[in-house]
């Protein structure tokens, strides 16, 4: 199982509802969808991570609403975050 840390996103062009539609990594480099990275989390293939400004690590989960697509979400002492919006562009 590989493990990636994720340090930029893509946003939608949505004014009203920013929908993350890209993760990845501008140092490695490498992008995903986010649709593509639900997959590998599903099937156990890859983990997803951030790590904020203190080194702490945030794990990424997908979180599946009652209605609408599954999304990313960061997951860390046991609260869900949205720390993958303070990432910075791709």
């Amino acid at each position: 199982m590989a493990d990636y840390q994720i340090t930029c996103i893509t946003l939608s062009g949505s004014k009203s509802h920013d929908r993350i539609t890209q993760v990845g990594n501008a140092s490695v480099p490498w992008s995903l969808s986010t649709a593509e990275a639900v997959k590998r989390i599903d099937a156990k293939t890859d983990t997803f991570y951030v790590m904020d400004a203190y080194g702490r690590r945030a794990n990424v989960g997908v979180v599946r609403p009652a209605q609408g697509l599954p999304y990313l979400r960061t997951f860390a002492d046991s609260v869900w975050t949205d720390n993958l919006l303070s990432l910075g562009s791709c």
